[in-house]
C-alpha cells in the first residue's frame, strides 16, 4: 500500500512561477503535497493553469520562487545536477534535434549519468538502452534520424530515454499527445506497470481524462493557483474535477 512506501517528492509552502525583468511571476501558490513510491499520478488542469511550470520546478529546470521541494528527503537545491539526473527523468513536449542524432542516440543519452568521464557506453549500458528500445516498440526505428521520425515515434523515443535513465521518479508532460488510440493505452499500461512493478513514482500530465481515470491511482488537480491531490475513486464526486471535465465523464 502507498502508506508503506517511502516519500519521493514532498512540497512545502511551494510558490511556482518564473522571473521576468527581475520580477517574480507567481503561477501556483501555497502548494503542500507529497508523492510516494508506487504512485501513478495524473496531473490535470486547464491550459495555462501551471501544470508544466510545476513539473519543470519539481525536476529543477525552473527555480522554485518560495518554499521547498524535497526529493527523497533532500532539498532539490542541495542535490548536484549529476545526481539529480539519477533521481528524476522528465519527458517534455518540446522536440529536440541534432546533427545526425538518431533515435538510438537519444535513448542512449539516458545512460550518460552512469558512464565514465568520457561517456563511453559499456556492455551493461547497451543492455539497458536496448531494453528501453524494445519496451517502447522502437526496434525497427532506432537507427532513424530524429528528424525522420513521426510525432508518435519521436514521443516513444523520449519515453524510452526516460526509462533508460533508470530513475525512481518519472515526469511526463503530455506524453500521449501525438499517439494513436492503441498507443495511448499501451503507454499508460507501461507507465502503470513501471509504478506498480518497479515501485517508481510516475507523474503524467494529460488532457486524456478517461485514460487517467482508467490507469492512475491518484489525480493532482491544478486550479485557481493551487493544487489538490485526490484518489481516482473520488474524481467523479470532486467539484474541481467535474468543472474540468464539464460533466462529460
Amino acid at each position: 500500500m502507498v502508506m508503506d512506501n517511502k516519500s519521493c517528492i514532498k512540497i512545502t509552502g511551494g510558490v511556482f512561477g518564473y522571473r521576468k525583468n527581475n520580477k517574480s511571476i507567481e503561477i501556483l501558490k501555497n502548494v503542500e503535497t507529497e508523492f510516494f513510491e508506487g504512485d501513478f499520478i495524473g496531473l490535470v488542469g486547464l491550459n495555462g493553469s501551471g501544470k508544466s511550470t510545476l513539473m519543470r520546478s519539481v525536476c529543477g529546470l525552473l527555480t522554485i520562487l518560495n518554499g521547498e521541494v524535497f526529493i527523497n528527503g533532500q532539498t532539490i537545491s542541495s542535490i548536484p545536477k549529476t545526481e539529480l539526473a539519477k533521481k528524476i527523468a522528465i519527458v517534455l513536449t518540446e522536440k529536440i534535434s541534432g546533427f545526425n542524432l538518431t533515435s538510438f542516440d537519444a535513448v542512449a543519452a539516458g545512460q550518460i549519468p552512469y558512464t565514465n568521464l568520457f561517456n563511453k557506453l559499456e556492455e551493461q549500458h547497451l543492455k539497458i538502452i536496448n531494453e528501453a528500445i524494445d519496451i517502447c516498440g522502437l526496434k525497427d526505428h532506432h537507427h532513424k534520424l530524429l528528424t525522420e521520425l513521426s510525432d508518435g515515434l519521436f514521443q516513444k523515443t523520449m519515453i524510452a530515454k526516460s526509462i533508460a535513465q533508470q530513475t525512481p521518479i518519472m515526469l511526463l508532460d503530455e506524453p500521449s499527445a501525438f499517439l494513436d488510440y492503441a498507443s495511448k493505452h499501451e503507454l499508460f499500461i507501461l507507465l502503470r506497470d513501471l509504478s506498480t512493478k518497479q515501485n517508481k513514482c510516475v507523474i503524467v500530465s494529460s488532457h486524456d481524462l478517461d485514460l487517467l481515470l482508467k490507469y492512475c491511482n491518484k489525480l493532482l488537480i491544478v486550479e485557481n493557483s493551487g493544487v489538490q491531490l485526490i484518489n481516482v475513486s473520488e474524481a467523479k464526486t470532486n467539484v474541481a474535477f467535474n468543472r474540468l471535465s464539464a460533466g462529460y465523464l
